[in-house]
């Protein structure tokens, strides 16, 4: 048996399609129901930034998150495969017309990513302050709170609905199937056979 742990929403529902291809069976959790069993799965519908820790404690065997969560948390579980799917980047956004100055002095950065926001300014030796916020980022920069966000952008819309603009990207996301290191070693064949199937699947998709 084997535990997985899926993100609500959208790729919980891309993952269980993925299953149903390779196994012909149908895998839909009942309605609020949190935990789907089957004979030789058991899912968990978990919040995306759970996904990581269920596989890093244990509690689930291998999970599907994404790159951007994976390095923002940076828990060390085994990153097995690229999904190509949820496809999206990290980027800095700034009210329209103005432009990224990494040398003016005391610069202000609005995010809920606050360790890759960290890695991109001290990589570049450019000294920041992070404001950490849950929520309505896009807001921050508006009412003067920051100077620019850092934030996932999937097409750029909110964005501009909110007068903001890319003026950088950091880095570029997708889900990934992870693995918890002990599950690895104890249940490698039943793990490498999920990788191996999945693998073929997205490899054909590709072409």
């Amino acid at each position: 048996m084997l535990t997985v742990a899926l993100p609500k929403g959208r790729i919980a529902q891309e993952t269980l399609e993925i299953f149903e291809t390779i196994f012909g069976d149908s895998f839909k959790f009942d309605d609020r129901k949190l935990i789907l069993e089957t004979p030789n799965f058991r899912f968990l519908l978990v919040r995306n930034q759970d996904v990581a820790t269920y596989v890093y404690h244990q509690a689930a065997d291998i999970g599907v998150v994404g790159l951007d969560t994976l390095e923002e948390q940076g828990l060390d579980v085994i990153r097995l495969l690229d999904l190509k799917r949820g496809i999206c980047k990290v980027a800095i956004g700034m009210r329209n017309g103005e432009k990224l100055d990494l040398d003016k002095p005391e610069l202000k950065v609005a995010t809920k990513m606050v360790n890759i926001t960290k890695r991109y300014f001290e990589e570049r030796a450019v000294s920041v302050d992070i404001i950490k916020l849950y929520g309505s980022i896009e807001l921050a920069p508006l009412i003067g709170l920051a100077d620019m966000i850092v934030d996932v952008v999937e097409t750029g819309a909110t964005m501009k609905q909110n007068g903001l603009e890319v003026v950088q990207d950091i880095m570029t996301s997708s889900t990934y199937l992870i693995a918890n290191k002990n599950s690895y070693i104890a249940k490698k064949d039943k793990i490498l056979d999920i990788y191996e199937k999945i693998n073929e699947i997205i490899k054909a998709e590709q072409k």
